[in-house]
């Protein structure tokens, strides 16, 4: 029996399975940044407001001076930014502010509405200002998508490593996001989310291989959940199962569907393998969305519509759609509440 089900080109958006609704993956190389914070190069060709171009390295999306996504809102699933490089500034409608960078995860219940902004800082002045995230949208059931906004932050310091050595001392590097691997405690997911259902078993795992190193993948503790390895960086990296049956290769650039009750033992090409791996179990519940509303029915989305439309899910408590933290502020995140935190 093969052990990859399925695989697949990995463009912007990757497919994910239930309880996943997708991956984003927007990697910029940014040149120095204005005294705005906004790129130092001509805007002219550009889209202004939706510029998805890449061209030259690097998109403005929908920023028309900072790169990034000014004010929009969502309901219904949350999203999970983590990042590999630069810096996202984040504002919301419940007057909550956020900075964090490489290596953090902002892990955002949106529930029954949010506004919120997510841009894009260049903070150097003098060189480049490389950006590199992943937002993965994960669903809520329906009993929870109603649940107020809320969101929490996994400082990079915070975040557990499980750093393992092969037989030739090659290293392999798993970053924690969610999901129990090994003996460190996972950290904690936002109270109402799926993750938060110890038997829904939701991991997301970032793996990092140095060249021709093996790590073996151990099974999904339940042979229901789904399991996807994104292999976005590198060379490849091939999979075998623990018993030496079978050997498929997984190319930089795509992604590949696993059998989630088989171990795998994983070498990395030779020049490593960045890999992303979500697993779940699915919700198994309708899913209808319409653009950033994510619900179980048409009627439900159209109320979706209606509540934006007339309290604008609490309004908008800053003076322009897309704000930025300056050049000079650090890591943080001011909650809802007043509760101030420094990245760690």
């Amino acid at each position: 029996m093969s052990l990859l089900l399925q695989t697949f080109p990995l463009g912007p958006q990757w497919p994910t399975l239930d309880p996943f609704l997708f991956v984003a993956h927007h990697h910029d190389d940014y040149p120095a940044g204005t005294d705005r914070l906004g790129p130092a190069a001509p805007l002219d060709g550009r889209s202004l407001g939706s510029d998805f171009s890449g061209r030259d390295g690097w998109s403005m999306y929908h920023g028309t001076v900072v790169p990034g996504f000014p004010q929009h809102p969502h309901r219904g699933f949350e999203t999970v930014t983590f990042l590999r490089s630069g810096v996202v500034d984040h504002s919301d409608s419940l007057g909550a502010t956020a900075r964090f960078g490489a290596g953090d995860t902002q892990w955002m219940t949106a529930g029954a509405g949010i506004q919120h902004a997510e841009m894009f800082p260049l903070l150097d002045p003098q060189g480049a200002n490389p950006l590199e995230l992943f937002q993965i949208w994960l669903n809520l059931p329906a009993e929870h998508k109603m649940v107020d906004p809320y969101f929490t932050m996994l400082w990079s310091g915070g975040t557990p490593r499980v750093v393992v050595p092969d037989d030739g001392g090659r290293v392999t590097e798993v970053m924690v996001i969610a999901g129990r691997l090994g003996e460190p405690e996972p950290p904690a997911p936002p109270p109402h989310s799926w993750a938060s259902n110890a038997d829904a078993h939701v991991a997301i795992w970032h793996v990092s291989m140095a060249s021709r190193a093996s790590w073996r993948l151990p099974p999904a503790p339940d042979p229901g959940v789904g399991r996807v390895l994104y292999a976005f960086d590198g060379s490849s990296v091939r999979c075998a199962g623990s018993d030496g049956s079978a050997d498929e290769v997984v190319e930089a650039g795509n992604g590949a569907v696993l059998q989630p009750d088989r171990a795998l033992d994983l070498t990395a090409g030779p020049q490593g393998v960045e890999c992303l791996v979500l697993q779940g179990r699915p919700i198994g519940e309708p899913v209808v969305s319409y653009g950033p509303f994510v619900m179980n029915s048409e009627r439900e989305i159209e109320q979706a519509i209606d509540d934006y439309r007339r309290t604008q899910f609490g309004g908008w408590p800053w003076p322009g759609p897309a704000p930025d933290h300056g050049r000079d502020a650090g890591r943080f995140a001011l909650h809802p509440d007043g509760r101030r935190e420094l990245g760690r």
